[in-house]
């Protein structure tokens, strides 16, 4: 398996002064997900190199034992310093997309037409493609193959209106993402606030807050799987396993 993460390069949050990025338990989490499942991991972002990272998510409070494993491992935190751009990354070679939240995509990759293509990619070759809490706005503006857009009847989740009031920033983003998901004609299901919920409906994942991002890698390895296994020849009556 070979999964592509995307990652905002945004790193102000509004006209508020403060600075905003990944989040990065929406990193970490689905990180290790994928590299211990025996997959290759790439990252990849609007403007390449280091994206920023939401310095919310690196206090004491919302570290976790992933974004501690995370910050420890040389690797990891090489690859995050030499992130491809877009322009540098096609669906080929990629067995699935991800992407991580943190409020920093709310700005880019809401809009960004190098991601929105590269996603139509995936979606045109059948590859699944996954995002957790402000990540499915990258998946807002991406249509099928038919035109109409990808989450247009599709059971998502994502990060809910209530937990954006929650962090009193309702009024700073450029709109409410749930919101937008369900203009788009999505079946917008949401869980309770800070609690792990995970949609899947077909090849498309999403996870509504930073508690589902390791929920929502798994449900996409599973994904992956039962894809892997059902190309696979049969030998007999058996499948190859």
């Amino acid at each position: 398996m070979h999964v592509l993460l995307i990652l905002t390069s945004h790193d102000r949050l509004g006209d508020t002064g403060k600075k905003t990025g990944f989040w990065l338990e929406e990193l970490a989490a689905p990180y290790y997900a994928f590299k211990d499942a025996g997959a290759r991991v790439t990252l990849a972002t609007p403007a390449g190199g280091q994206p920023p990272l939401d310095p919310k998510s690196d206090e004491p409070e919302n570290q976790t034992e992933m974004t501690r494993r995370f910050r420890a491992d040389k690797e990891a935190m090489a690859q995050l310093g030499s992130t491809k751009r877009l322009t540098e990354v096609a669906p080929d070679g990629f067995d699935a997309l991800f992407y991580p939240g943190g409020h920093g995509p709310m700005w880019d990759l809401a809009e960004d037409r190098h991601s929105i293509a590269l996603a139509e990619g995936f979606v045109a070759e059948g590859k699944p493609v996954a995002a957790v809490c402000h990540g499915p706005v990258a998946l807002a503006d991406v249509r099928r193959p038919d035109g109409e857009y990808l989450i247009k009847g599709k059971k998502v989740t994502a990060f809910t209106n209530s937990e954006e009031r929650a962090v009193h920033l309702e009024s700073v983003v450029p709109f409410l993402l749930e919101d937008r998901l369900k203009a788009r004609g999505a079946k917008f299901v949401e869980g309770p606030d800070w609690a792990p919920h995970v949609e899947v409906d077909g090849d498309l994942v999403t996870g509504q807050n930073p508690a589902s991002s390791a929920p929502a890698a798994q449900a996409l390895i599973t994904r992956l799987r039962q894809a892997e296994r059902a190309s696979r020849p049969e030998r007999g009556d058996e499948r190859r396993v």
